[in-house]
């Protein structure tokens, strides 16, 4: 059928779920086409209505999308979640919009660490790059109070077990600092749940700061202020496509330069003075808006 696309690639596309994942609830009968209980193998096009679970799927643009990658510098504070009860900032709170589908994160940061978080929009990449089959090495720079010896640093490579689950760095080092006070690399790529502060906390350490500075080969860009993003290019989101053996991308969002050399230092300048504006007009707006439902609630008591 002329421009259409299996139904398990479609919804994955839109975030839904990975490949795997949409062809098991295909043959749970959870997809529809249609109003038709769709099979796999069921492919569809733009104007088909599919159902998840008996709601409509918005899929109108997602055939044949490039798949997109953001890098965003998480602040400390936010959470990584669309909704929060507490009414939280939210690291999705000053994503671009998408025309479809809508922004993964790849992975997820704690409430108090700040840091590297990548997006996509391409819900294919972004489970297999979670999925603990194809873990990638992140990097964090750790700043420690405490004293931290080497037999501590050795225990650390070597791997010990908290609450059950053997952890372990791939590399810890110290990265400078003075006193009681001092920062370390550290890197791993399994990362069970706050896994660098429990390793500390095991030695008795306490960890003040926590960034992850590195996801695989993509670095945290000085340029990118902390609540800033830029779009990643064409050779970067291929990067991360070959290490879960998805084929290559031909299209993307940013612009070509013209020329083979990197921007220079006035145009990263330039480049990174315009992202903190933005960001700081985000802030002004949210904190007009907070003011403006509190000034409302006050109203109505």
């Amino acid at each position: 059928m002329i421009n259409s696309e299996k139904l398990q690639k479609i919804l994955s596309r839109v975030g839904i779920g990975s490949r795997r994942a949409m062809e098991q609830a295909i043959n749970d009968g959870r997809v529809s086409v249609n109003g038709k209980i769709a099979k796999l193998g069921d492919r569809a096009v733009a104007t088909d209505v599919i159902r998840f679970d008996g709601r409509v799927v918005d899929h109108r643009n997602s055939l044949m999308v490039a798949c997109r990658v953001l890098a965003y510098h998480k602040p400390e504070g936010e959470i990584c979640s669309n909704k929060d009860p507490q009414g939280r900032p939210s690291v999705y709170d000053r994503l671009p919009p998408l025309n479809s589908g809508r922004w993964l994160n790849i992975g997820r940061l704690d409430l108090n660490t700040s840091g590297l978080l990548l997006f996509t929009n391409d819900g294919e990449l972004a489970h297999r790059l979670m999925h603990p089959s194809h873990e990638v090495t992140r990097e964090y720079a750790v700043r420690v109070f405490g004293e931290v010896t080497d037999e501590m640093l050795e225990l650390m490579t070597r791997g010990v077990e908290i609450d059950g689950q053997m952890n372990k760095f791939d590399r810890v080092e110290f990265d400078g600092g003075e006193g009681i006070n001092r920062w370390y690399k550290v890197s791993l790529h399994e990362g069970h749940n706050r896994e660098v502060r429990h390793m500390f906390e095991y030695f008795e350490l306490k960890v003040s700061r926590l960034i992850r500075i590195s996801y695989g080969d993509i670095k945290l860009e000085r340029a990118i202020p902390r609540g800033g993003w830029v779009e990643l290019g064409l050779n970067d989101v291929n990067y991360l496509r070959s290490l879960v053996d998805l084929p290559r991308e031909n299209e993307t969002y940013v612009k070509p330069q013209t020329s083979g050399k990197k921007d220079s230092k006035r145009e990263q300048f330039k480049k990174a003075l315009q992202i903190k504006r933005a960001v700081r007009r985000h802030r002004e707006r949210m904190f007009e808006n907070r003011a403006r439902k509190s000034r409302g609630s006050d109203s109505d008591k």
